[in-house]
């Protein structure tokens, strides 16, 4: 990575950063970021698109970045911003190619213990059982022309009527697993050919299933509310809209060039692309996106039941026994109609949170009613090699974020930079003498993400707790993982 001039960014306090207003920055950008990981920051394009987002017509407060920022296609990834309904626009670069990639949670009765000796063939039978790599494809999951559009307007509902899993998951899912407003009609026929072999695939890159234990616990009484004991068995699954959503994307990035051209608007980078959100574009690019929002939540519903039963069979445990419950699943890349407190008054504004995960309160009316008391669940992913957190979301984050916090620990390394750090070691090896074992399509994907290639989701995950935006509850320690 080559030195670049360092942007101009002042010292909020010892959790955030400003990039003050100038020029035709319609806001300042904020920054959540520690002193330590600032200078990463500042050796990318992260705090320049920050700023550049900032430009866009109709954004409210500020343009937003966690600390798991790092630059991305227009917004940074980590970025967030809300914008106006009236005068605002919405971006595809806001949300970027893989719609609603996001997280979910399951916990279980296991103990670690219990399944020490079982771990190898559980990786081995999860790997053998859900479809990993580029272009993967699921062979006994066919999809009719018809089938594919009610996925695209049922969401998870579909997964579950299909057996799927049960209505009791669906209570735990953000949006219950189906946004709004998706229009099949909008959609390509490429889209449509790419996503209908892909329907409960993992996919490639940083996507994963990953076996967990419990490894501390920092409000017990919260973790117990979600399930979650300490050195208790939890199974993450980290995926998206697959090649379905990046269609979407990219067909829709060439008719937002066009609207923006057509509405006058002045963009700083043309990767950040829009239309008003009234607009027909608008509209259209909405309504496409919230189908593969809801392919996505789809796509992880039907890989939750495959876990499930790859558990129940490799261990001869019947699901009572095991008791392999949603805990919750959250989106990382979405644009949403939201009602937030802006000024003292409630607005209803588009947020688009790119690598950012939703955090809202206790008492919000869009939290699960089992949580409403607590907050909703904020599942934040690290490395293969070191943990992951479960957090809640708060009051600060309404306030001060749009109800929205960091979604994992950001890259530090490219994928390419990554491949040439990692040349003539066996990453695979590596893992598995840190106690923790991992199947991969191929040795190129560990490659790439290998632990060095990501920030320490611990100093990532401090930000946010330390500025108010969420609290910690958990920490998890992965021992199993399979990657695309």
């Amino acid at each position: 990575m080559t030195d670049k001039p360092k942007f101009r960014i002042e010292k909020i306090d010892d959790c955030r950063w400003r990039i003050p207003q100038t020029g035709k920055m319609q806001v300042d950008g904020i920054v959540y970021t520690s002193e330590r990981m600032l200078p990463h920051l500042q050796q990318d394009d992260t705090l320049k698109q920050v700023a550049n987002v900032a430009h866009l017509p109709g954004i409210i407060q500020h343009s937003l970045a966690m600390p798991d920022a790092h630059s991305g296609y227009g917004f940074p990834i980590g970025g967030v911003a809300a914008f106006d309904m009236d005068e605002g626009v919405i971006s595809p670069g806001g949300v970027g190619y893989d719609i609603n990639c996001g997280v979910r949670l399951m916990r279980s009765n296991l103990s670690y213990h219990e399944i020490e000796g079982h771990i190898r063939d559980l990786v081995a039978a999860l790997f053998q059982n859900i479809p990993c790599g580029v272009g993967s494809k699921r062979k006994d999951l066919k999809l009719s022309a018809n089938t594919e559009r009610q996925v695209l307007t049922k969401g998870a509902e579909w997964a579950v009527a299909q057996g799927f899993g049960s209505e009791r998951d669906i209570l735990h899912i953000e949006e219950h697993g189906c946004i709004a407003g998706a229009n099949p009609e909008v959609i390509s026929k490429r889209a449509y050919e790419r996503g209908r072999p892909q329907l409960g695939t993992l996919g490639s890159g940083n996507h994963f299933v990953e076996i967990d234990y419990v490894e501390e616990v920092f409000d017990s009484q919260i973790a117990a509310t979600l399930g979650l004991e300490k050195d208790h068995i939890a199974i993450t699954v980290h995926t998206g809209s697959r090649g379905f959503g990046y269609q979407v994307c990219d067909d829709f990035l060439q008719e937002m060039l066009k609207a923006s051209q057509k509405y006058g608007i002045e963009l700083p980078d043309r990767q950040l692309c829009c239309a008003p959100i009234h607009s027909e574009e608008g509209q259209r690019y909405f309504a496409a996106m919230a189908c593969a929002a809801n392919y996505a939540f789809t796509n992880r519903q039907i890989i939750t039941h495959w876990v499930r039963e790859t558990f129940e069979r490799v261990l001869e445990r019947t699901p009572q026994e095991l008791q392999m419950d949603l805990v919750y699943d959250v989106a990382h890349n979405i644009a949403k109609f939201e009602t937030h407190l802006i000024d003292g008054k409630e607005r209803k504004v588009c947020v688009h949170r790119k690598g950012a995960t939703r955090a809202f309160p206790p008492g919000h009316i869009e939290v699960p009613e089992a949580y409403r008391a607590i907050g909703q669940p904020v599942l934040i992913p690290g490395d293969m090699g070191r943990c992951s957190y479960v957090l809640v979301g708060t009051e600060d984050a309404m306030s001060d974020t749009f109800g929205s916090t960091c979604h994992g620990a950001g890259r530090m390394l490219s994928r390419t930079a990554a491949k040439k750090q990692a040349k003539g070691r066996a990453i695979w090896r590596e893992m598995e003498d840190q106690g923790v074992i991992v199947r991969s399509d191929g040795r190129a994907t560990l490659a790439e993400e290998m632990p060095e290639a990501y920030k320490d989701v611990s100093e990532v995950v401090d930000v946010v707790h330390h500025s108010g935006i969420s609290r910690k509850i958990v920490k998890l320690r992965p021992i199993g993982v399979i990657k695309g």
